[in-house]
């Protein structure tokens, strides 16, 4: 099968990429390759990759590769509330526009399987799981065009969304300003850690179990298609003070105390279900305890200069 990946040189997609190669698949990845990254080096010896450095909302670029395509995963994205509200035409052109484009551009029967977020959830009910029929109340316009666009998709033929719980673990293009990614590098190099409304909570999931949802959903496609489907560790529903909690079992000398005044700025506050994608046969394989310590060696690696979305 022949894919269409755009932002494919991104957290997920240079996971990704490699994956569907690996399988068989030949990939037209498209990126501009906006951070300088070098994340899809190690594919260039596949004679099934294509790499078209380019921008995701360019129509005749899309519109060519697009009349190629058998399935098209419209990874390019600004991705993150802070990036959107410091770039807000950006993110409405690449966030929204640029997959409406996608969407008028495709014959029908072209699969299209696009990641959006739990984030869309915003505040949840205490103690109440959110499922696919919870009520969508984004409050960042990183959620709010994510919420928009998948609506469009979902009104539409051949269509499925993964809405994907916080993102954390190692990616050949690396990104520290994820929750769990930030407070183990935390942990690590500053050993302590104020927080604001630790009881806050939401979802996680590993980077390479996301990449294997955006495959199990091209395999069982038509029986998946037409819906959206939360993708998370069933059981890691964690408060900020339990995720430290978990990262101080792998660095002991972490130090983590509540604020007892102030705020934090992200609002979102919420439990997921992931029953849903699970009935269909999803498992994820990569649990939070192997992600921290998976982090913690590749801190080793790198700094944290080069690797936020700022």
């Amino acid at each position: 099968m022949k894919i269409l990946v755009t932002g494919a040189a991104g957290y997920i997609g240079s996971i990704l990429v490699p994956q569907l190669l690996k399988l068989g698949h030949e990939v037209m990845a498209v990126d501009s390759f906006m951070y300088n990254q070098t994340s899809l080096l190690d594919c260039c010896h596949d004679k099934n990759l294509m790499v078209v450095r380019g921008d995701a909302r360019d129509r005749e670029m899309i519109q060519g590769l697009m009349n190629k395509a058998d399935a098209v995963y419209p990874l390019a994205c600004l991705t993150g509330a802070p990036l959107c509200a410091k770039d807000p035409l950006a993110a409405q052109t690449t966030n929204f526009d640029a997959i409406k484009m996608i969407l008028d551009l495709r014959s029908k029967s072209q699969p299209i399987i696009f990641p959006t977020t739990n984030s869309g959830y915003g505040v949840g009910e205490k103690g109440k799981y959110c499922t696919e029929e919870t009520p969508l109340r984004p409050i960042s316009l990183y959620g709010k065009l994510k919420v928009e666009i998948e609506k469009m998709l979902l009104d539409s033929e051949n269509t499925l969304t993964l809405r994907f719980a916080t993102v954390f673990g190692t990616s050949p293009r690396m990104r520290l300003d994820l929750l769990v990614n930030d407070f183990t590098y935390r942990a690590v190099y500053d050993r302590f850690l104020v927080l604001f409304e630790a009881h806050f909570k939401r979802n996680y999931l590993h980077v390479r179990d996301a990449a294997s949802a955006f495959i199990h959903a091209l395999d069982n496609f038509d029986r998946m298609k037409g819906q959206p489907y939360n993708v998370g560790l069933s059981n890691a529903n964690l408060s900020k003070l339990e995720l430290c909690q978990e990262i101080k079992k792998h660095v002991p000398n972490f130090y983590f105390a509540e604020a007892s005044i102030g705020e934090d700025v992200d609002k979102r506050d919420y439990i997921v279900s992931n029953e849903k994608i699970e009935r269909t046969g999803f498992k994820t394989e990569n649990g939070l305890s192997d992600g921290i310590a998976e982090l913690i060696k590749g801190f080793q690696i790198i700094k944290r200069n080069q690797f936020a979305n700022i």
